[in-house]
C-alpha cells in the first residue's frame, strides 16, 4: 500500500472513530433533555403477535411509524405522547396473510387506514419506567389501553447529532373489543403488542 494512502486511510478511521466514540446513551431520566420530540419512522417498530390455533405465537409488524412525544424530566407524569400507524404497513414473512391482513376480512385498511394512540394518564413506575394510558383507536373502535414502558436511552445520535430518546413499551388488548373477530376462538383474541421507540428533539 502507498505511504500516502494508507496515511489517508488511517486519518479517515482516525475520524470516523471519533465521530462514534460519544458518551453513551444515559439511562437516567433526570438527564434526558426537555422539549417536544417526533418519532425517528425509519428507527421505530410496531410489533405485534398472537396465538396460532395454540401452536405457536405468530408474530409481524408494522411500520411508518409517526407521532409526537412531549417530555418534561422534572415532571414525568406531564408527558404526552401522542402516535399514528397506517394499517396498511402491516406485514408478516407470508405475502397472502399480509394481504389478508389489510383486507375488510381482518383490519380493513381501506376503511381504516389509521391506528392511533393518544396518551392520557403517565404514571412513573421507577426510576426509568412508567405506566401510560392512553385511547387506542382500532378498526374504527376506540378503547383505554396501558402500556408499561421502559427507557432504553437517552442522548445524542453521533450519526446525526440529534438528541434522541428511546422507549421500549409493551401491552395486550383484545382484538374482538375492536371488532376484530375473524376466527376466533382459533386464532387467539389477546394481541400482544411491543414497540420500540425512537424519537428526536425537535429544536
Amino acid at each position: 500500500m502507498k505511504p500516502f494512502l494508507a496515511s489517508s486511510l488511517a486519518l479517515g478511521l482516525a475520524f470516523g472513530s471519533a465521530a462514534l466514540a460519544q458518551t453513551p446513551p444515559t439511562r437516567d431520566p433526570a438527564q434526558i433533555q426537555a422539549g417536544t420530540y417526533a418519532v425517528d419512522p425509519g428507527h421505530t417498530q410496531v410489533g405485534w403477535r398472537v396465538s396460532h390455533m395454540g401452536f405457536s405465537n405468530y408474530a409481524g409488524g408494522f411500520s411508518e411509524v409517526s407521532g409526537t412525544l412531549d417530555l418534561q424530566p422534572k415532571n414525568p407524569a406531564a408527558a404526552k405522547l401522542s402516535i399514528r400507524i397506517p394499517v396498511a404497513s402491516v406485514a408478516t414473512t407470508n405475502a397472502k396473510l399480509t394481504d389478508e391482513l389489510k383486507s375488510a376480512q381482518w383490519l380493513d385498511a381501506g376503511q381504516y387506514p389509521e391506528m392511533t394512540f393518544v396518551s392520557t394518564k403517565v404514571a412513573p413506575a421507577g426510576k426509568d419506567k412508567a405506566t401510560v394510558t392512553g385511547d387506542l383507536t382500532l378498526h374504527g373502535v376506540t378503547k383505554p389501553v396501558t402500556l408499561d414502558v421502559t427507557l432504553v436511552g437517552a442522548g445524542v445520535n453521533p450519526l446525526n447529532k440529534k438528541v434522541t430518546v428511546g422507549f421500549e413499551a409493551t401491552g395486550v388488548l383484545k382484538r374482538s373489543e375492536f371488532g376484530v373477530k375473524t376466527y376466533l376462538p382459533l386464532i387467539g383474541d389477546a394481541l400482544h403488542l411491543t414497540i420500540a421507540g425512537a424519537f428526536e428533539r425537535q429544536d
